[in-house]
């Protein structure tokens, strides 16, 4: 075997412009799928971080039914408070559960005393919330990265609006379970930017002002919002307190909590998905790339050659060696492509991190994105493309080791 390799290194070096320009074509395709899918996984992975740890969690638990009717907010349909410590025993006990924060969830009527608007409001204990979305305070450009009693963070779209700014006084009304209508005043301490776009209209307050505002005796929670401590566990953790969730029944029998993923909350995770497809995609190209430059400089070896195949079959190397001969030839190629490739593809993804590339994404202005590429995506890449190079030499390879010697000593 090792007398074949050195055969097919020799052969590989007697025609190094052929030899240099297949390498260089596998390497390209190398180079731009490593370069790709850094970024683009990057990308996606920073993409999620903004909306998983600025407002959503990782997960979230509801009671079954309310993200159905999530639109109207709907307070027929939150956990009592017997029915959430039940939860918070499931959730203290996973060892996959960094933190969670109960939200109480409703819509109102926000008024400046000379102007009046609708507001979704988030009533939640600040501390727990701020440990949750960790990037929820980068949302705040103004006043407060904190609340108490008594404050409210209004959405820039509001603020702008009405023109309210930090330290003025508000009110906020809202309709009751029981169809009562209670109000509050409330003191401005922060302006919230939207993490999704200019239409955000979410602010926060405490939730046990919330509860006030809604005549609750005792606060009772619409969601509670989930981080986990490796967001790559998202879908056993989700699937292991699911299970944990899942013998809690009402009356009928049938399940009370429902647990979500970020993925079936947020319309992104649709964009994220494409942005596997086409990875997925150019991988293809990749692929397509090394079999066209391997089958063609092998065919042209082999069409080359012949009589030389017919030689060394005359003096009595078997087929199967000969076979062996042009597989190790296409092998090596792919090493050598593959090689190449990483090396430059590893440079090429440190230079963009050098120089930084930066976007916005909602009304998150000025992220820099850091390219990255785990060790596996480079091995997986190279594995492919050294298997796909011995692919595209075993048709050349089958046509020499077929060849008759005397027709191929008789070639011109």
């Amino acid at each position: 075997m090792l007398n074949l390799f050195k055969i097919a290194i020799r052969n590989l070096l007697r025609y190094r412009r052929r030899t240099l320009m297949t390498a260089s074509l596998i390497a390209i395709g190398v180079i731009f799928v490593l370069v790709f899918v850094a970024i683009a996984g990057s990308f996606k992975l920073m993409m999620i971080g903004q909306i998983t740890d600025s407002m959503l969690g990782h997960l979230q638990i509801h009671r079954k039914g309310y993200v159905a009717s999530i639109d109207n907010l709907p307070l027929n349909l939150t956990m009592k408070p017997s029915a959430y410590k039940k939860m918070v025993t499931v959730l203290e006990s996973s060892t996959d559960v960094d933190a969670f924060s109960p939200r109480l969830k409703f819509g109102g009527m926000f008024s400046n005393f000379t102007e009046t608007t609708n507001i979704r409001l988030n009533g939640v204990y600040p501390e727990r919330e701020f440990r949750t979305v960790p990037l929820l305070a980068d949302r705040i450009p103004e006043g407060k990265k904190t609340l108490e009693r008594g404050e409210i963070i209004v959405p820039i779209l509001l603020a702008k609006g009405l023109k309210v700014k930090t330290g003025d006084p508000v009110v906020i009304v809202a309709t009751n379970a029981d169809g009562s209508v209670n109000g509050k005043q409330f003191k401005v301490v922060g302006v919230l930017e939207s993490a999704t776009g200019p239409g955000g209209r979410d602010g926060y307050i405490h939730i046990e002002d919330a509860a006030e505002v809604l005549r609750m005796s005792e606060p009772q929670v619409s969601e509670v919002a989930v981080r986990l401590k490796k967001f790559d566990r998202l879908s056993t953790a989700a699937s292991s307190i699911n299970g944990k969730l899942s013998g809690e029944v009402n009356k009928e029998g049938t399940p009370i909590f429902e647990v979500h993923t970020w993925e079936q909350l947020s319309p992104f995770f649709n964009i994220a998905r494409m942005i596997d497809v086409m990875t997925f995609f150019i991988r293809i190209t990749l692929i397509a790339i090394v079999l066209i430059s391997i089958m063609n400089v092998m065919i042209m070896a082999v069409y080359e050659r012949i009589r030389e195949i017919g030689t060394i079959a005359a003096i009595g190397t078997l087929p199967r060696r000969i076979l062996s001969m042009f597989v190790i030839e296409g092998f090596c190629l792919g090493i050598t492509g593959a090689v190449i490739g990483n090396l430059i593809g590893g440079a090429i993804i440190g230079i963009v991190n050098l120089v930084g590339i930066r976007f916005n994404f909602g009304q998150q202005k000025g992220l820099l994105l850091e390219a990255s590429l785990a060790p596996g995506e480079m091995i997986a890449v190279s594995i492919i493309v050294i298997l796909v190079a011995v692919a595209a030499s075993l048709q050349p390879a089958f046509k020499a080791s077929r060849m008759d010697p005397i027709e191929a000593l008789r070639h011109v």
